[in-house]
């Protein structure tokens, strides 16, 4: 990218999150990006980051959208059932009904490109309320009329999460490195991945001219990841 264009903007929903610290930690190393984080509440950021933040209710963010014109927008909003209360109703309104008005207003505003980080299993169909609200989530998102729309599809995240103890993923993260080897066939979908290839490859997928609908498995994302590994590598060696 020209330096007399300056980096591009790319907007981020779901900074404080796994995910989100993890893009915005890769793309604070990076002069072709920016991110310009969009979040209802302050919260500490990564040492080092170099980004914007607003914050505003989720009803304003389609100003902000329309005030910095990012180039994509990279969605990582998404609770847990235990924070929504075991309450259905809490748990669709967040990776549901915001995920899907954040991406109406980006949508609005003109941003051509989103990524959203779902789950591998995501089924509308699915039994398990998560799987099917992540389902249903994806076949919305593909109504809005994005250029292109990378769908993620990760395993078990790895990585350190901030003030959220998780103590059932934590126990799977340990058994890891034994259980994915035994994940084949259809279950190889569901084998762990670090949370800095996920972000990685949304960094590296979010600008991409090329559009369409696009989901990708654990191997896609290492694939993208490893792009723009070997791109930022190159621009440091220089």
């Amino acid at each position: 990218m020209s330096e007399t264009r300056g980096p591009a903007r790319i907007a981020l929903v779901g900074a404080t999150g796994l995910i989100g610290r993890a893009v915005i930690e890769r793309a604070s190393a990076s002069d072709d990006v920016r991110i310009v984080g969009v979040a209802r509440r302050e919260a500490p950021l990564p040492a080092g980051a170099r980004m914007e933040m607003f914050v505003a209710e989720p009803d304003k963010w389609g100003e902000v959208f329309e005030a910095v014109r990012p180039r994509a927008l990279i969605c990582a909003l998404g609770t847990t059932w235990k924070k929504a209360g075991r309450d259905e109703a809490a748990f669709r309104s967040v990776d549901h009904d915001l995920v899907l008005a954040t991406a109406q207003a980006a949508h609005r505003a003109g941003v051509p490109n989103m990524v959203l980080v779902s789950a591998a299993g995501a089924d509308p169909r699915a039994k398990s309320l998560y799987m099917r609200v992540k389902g249903e989530t994806e076949a919305a998102l593909s109504k809005v009329g994005f250029k292109r729309l990378d769908i993620f599809h990760p395993g078990l995240l790895r990585g350190e999460r901030v003030d959220d103890l998780r103590f059932a993923e934590r126990a799977a993260l340990i058994a890891a490195p034994l259980v994915d080897p035994l994940l084949s066939g259809s279950w190889q979908r569901f084998r762990s991945i670090e949370a800095g290839l996920v972000a990685e490859a949304a960094l590296s997928l979010a600008l991409r001219r090329a559009g369409g609908r696009f989901t990708h498995d654990n191997e896609a994302m290492r694939r993208a990841a490893r792009q723009w590994r070997q791109v930022h590598d190159m621009e440091a060696a220089e």
